[in-house]
């Protein structure tokens, strides 16, 4: 039996998981309501949260994954490994899961495993029984990333293409801003969005060469549309709005995505990363594989948003890789693949 313990603490929430020999057991995620007031996270509460979060999280993901597990005791000490998220997020956050691991490896003698918050969503989509075999593309969206990855193997993920500017869930996060809609607000454009005509509203799509992205000038034609309207006229077509510009970034998205399985050749596709609960990039995906005979995967809406499942699946092949580190490693805000 091959047992991992994995935290996850990059943002604000505050994670921990239990994988035996690949299969996910406990899953546990402790979200922080503070932050809503302020229309946004601030680091500061998320790393006091976090403290307060991360030991009651931990022992419940253990309690779990031994309620489940009959053939072996599962405890702190029958872990093999400890996986944390060492990079990128936000510093504050990082570092108290990152000691926190690091203080369970030394008093408890157990290997340090460090995973990359980016690559640790790729390989969500090995989770499920029904995975992707290898080579695979991955469309990774997020509030502060969006990329297509070519995955070889496990540990062998290639970046091919990546925003220059704004993530796509910035682009739904500040344009739901600019409709008034509260923090956060990419859920609520994506749930205002099933109600409304997607093609009510045209707004500019920038063109990037490459497999690149780019979503800043999306947002500043949204703004400079809504700039002249009523508050009554956004109001009154707020679902047609929503369903417009959900549209207008799906579409950079998917196009894109066209475009990197024609440059590869690979035909099995992936989404990961927060943005991928998007119902309608879920629907998008699927239509464009069936249109162009691609096999699509999309994972659970567990494994979509921040969890530690997949800070579990990650250590887990970089534990049969002997991929560890030591207790000098420092995580960082901006750390590259």
């Amino acid at each position: 039996m091959t047992c991992i313990l994995a935290i996850e603490s990059s943002c604000d929430e505050t994670a921990a998981a239990i994988c035996v020999d690949g299969k996910i057991l406990s899953n546990v995620i402790a979200s922080q309501a503070v932050h809503e007031k302020y229309g946004g996270v601030v680091p500061e509460l998320a790393s006091r949260a976090h403290m307060e979060n991360i030991v009651p999280v931990v022992d419940q993901s253990i309690k779990v994954a031994a309620a489940l597990y009959k053939q072996s005791p599962i405890t702190l000490q029958t872990i093999d490994a400890i996986a944390f998220t060492q990079a990128p997020g936000l510093i504050g956050s990082l570092l108290v899961g990152a000691q926190f691991a690091k203080s369970l490896s030394l008093s408890l003698e157990k290997p340090l495993i460090a995973v990359h918050h980016m690559q640790a969503h790729v390989l969500a989509n090995l989770i499920p029984d029904e995975h992707p075999t290898y080579p695979f593309l991955c469309l990774t969206v997020s509030g502060g990333h969006t990329q297509i990855v070519l995955a070889n193997s496990a540990l062998d993920l290639q970046v091919i293409g990546e925003t220059i500017d704004d993530a796509a869930g910035e682009a739904f996060d500040k344009t739901a801003k600019l409709l008034g809609l509260p923090y956060p607000g990419g859920p609520l454009i994506d749930r205002y969005a099933q109600l409304g005509n997607p093609t009510q509203f045209k707004f500019a799509e920038p063109q990037v060469p490459d497999l690149n992205f780019s979503f800043s000038g999306l947002k500043t034609s949204v703004l400079y549309f809504l700039q002249k309207q009523s508050t009554d006229f956004i109001e009154e077509n707020r679902n047609d709005l929503c369903a417009s510009i959900q549209h207008a970034i799906i579409q950079i998205l998917l196009k894109k995505l066209k475009k990197a399985v024609a440059q590869t050749g690979v035909k099995q596709v992936c989404i990961a990363g927060g943005v991928s609960a998007n119902s309608g990039l879920r629907k998008g995906i699927q239509e464009m594989g069936t249109k162009h005979g691609w096999k699509t995967f999309v994972p659970p809406f567990d494994f979509c948003t921040d969890n530690a499942a997949m800070i579990a699946i990650t250590g887990y092949y970089k534990y049969l890789a002997g991929n560890f580190t030591d207790l000098t490693i420092n995580p960082s805000a901006r750390a590259e693949w």
